[in-house]
């Protein structure tokens, strides 16, 4: 295990090479808990679920713990029918049984190409391996498994001091493509060694999703594996249990999930920079979302910021068209902090000049404020350049 990430207590990482679409590479890996763990997910709201989701959700239902994530890449098993679904479960009761477990204790994940049944005769073939590798892997090894169009293995961790001792967190995602709010379109990974109640495990998971993976947006397109799975086995010996210790864990699950989704919009397929959109003064909150939704999905904002040019006038459109109330009179569009619409016309000055050096980062602040009530919104976006078109026009050869 390495050293450099601090690993929650009772969990073990597998990676394997099994072939299924890459060479070369891992391209599947197991997180095992060494005890009965509480178990939560959050899924993609596309009505063509993908069998693991179907199977997660069952699995989460049907019992109150959980002991393991199995996940791979190269193969979604999306729109499969009835035989992705039986063969989702016979993956499941491959592990389970090199491992002891049941294949209820199991969450399964997949991402890749949408239609291909799984490789089952692969699968047979290499789930020894894999079972054979749990405990010798590191957890960037399983980060790296998991990767599709990822430049980046993307991983972040926490802690939370208590009385009784440390609790720490660990999660692992993956994400460049078809990524937009409503389940933003990715996998997660999260382990906990607290021990704390199943139903608050979920209400906290749910929470720190809308606050993070649900608040990025690469190109406005949400797919059908989707999934944020977290487990908490108890191993630190610590029981999270008051409304001060629950909203502590909670606060620390947020901030590696929103560490994650950061990354995730930073590794956009085909992005060089990330549009934070913050929205104020709309009558309400989803009021606000609704218009940053609107610039933040805009593919002419996404492409003027591509090329590093402030045209805000592709802004104010997104705005007007976004549905929200407001008067268009006492709207105003500040840039990097440099205000360049107000009172229904552009701010006075060189504009292009004094915004050249903001356009050049990495990161590129837009603030809007609608002046109309007190509603807030922030969304991370990216822009949109010539790669996303070459990764995504031959995805499959």
């Amino acid at each position: 295990m390495t050293k450099a990430v601090p690993v929650p207590k009772g969990y073990s990482f597998a990676a394997h090479d099994a072939g299924f679409r890459y060479q070369g590479r891992d391209d599947v890996a197991l997180i095992v808990s060494d005890r009965p763990a509480a178990g939560a997910g959050v899924f993609t709201k596309n009505l063509f679920q993908a069998a693991p989701v179907t199977v997660a959700r069952q699995n989460l239902q049907s019992g109150e713990t959980i002991r393991a994530f199995l996940a791979n890449a190269g193969q979604a098993n999306a729109c499969t029918g009835a035989q992705g679904i039986a063969n989702c479960k016979e993956t499941l009761a491959l592990v389970a049984e090199r491992l002891g477990l049941e294949p209820e204790d199991i969450l399964p994940a997949s991402t890749g190409v949408i239609g291909p049944q799984l490789k089952m005769d692969i699968w047979r073939a290499q789930v020894p391996a894999l079972a054979g590798k749990l405990g010798q892997c590191s957890p960037i090894q399983a980060a790296k498994a998991i990767m599709t169009t990822d430049a980046f293995p993307k991983m972040a961790w926490g802690s939370v001091e208590y009385d009784g001792g440390e609790v720490r967190l660990f999660g692992m995602a993956k994400g460049a493509g078809m990524i937009c709010p409503n389940m933003a379109t990715m996998l997660c990974f999260i382990v906990c060694d607290a021990q704390v109640d199943t139903e608050r495990w979920q209400e906290m998971l749910a929470s720190a999703v809308d606050a993070s993976f649900n608040a990025v947006t690469v190109d406005g397109d949400t797919s059908t594996n989707d999934c944020v799975l977290a487990m908490a086995n108890g191993a630190s010996g610590v029981r999270v249990q008051t409304d001060g210790e629950l909203a502590a864990l909670s606060e620390a699950l947020r901030e590696v999930c929103q560490a994650l989704a950061y990354m995730v919009v930073e590794d956009a397929e085909g992005g060089t920079r990330i549009i934070r959109v913050h929205v104020t003064g709309a009558e309400d909150n989803m009021q606000a979302e609704t218009c940053a939704r609107a610039v933040g999905h805009s593919p002419l904002v996404k492409t003027a910021m591509f090329g590093r040019d402030a045209n805000w006038g592709r802004i104010v459109a997104a705005v007007g068209r976004s549905g929200a109330d407001f008067d268009p009179d006492k709207v105003t569009v500040a840039i990097g902090g440099i205000p360049v619409f107000a009172e229904g016309q552009p701010v006075e000055g060189d504009l292009d000049a004094l915004l050249a050096p903001h356009m050049r980062r990495t990161e590129v602040a837009v603030d809007i404020d609608l002046a109309a009530g007190d509603g807030e919104y922030l969304l991370l976006a990216s822009d949109l350049g010539y790669d996303y078109v070459k990764i995504n026009g031959d995805y499959r050869s």
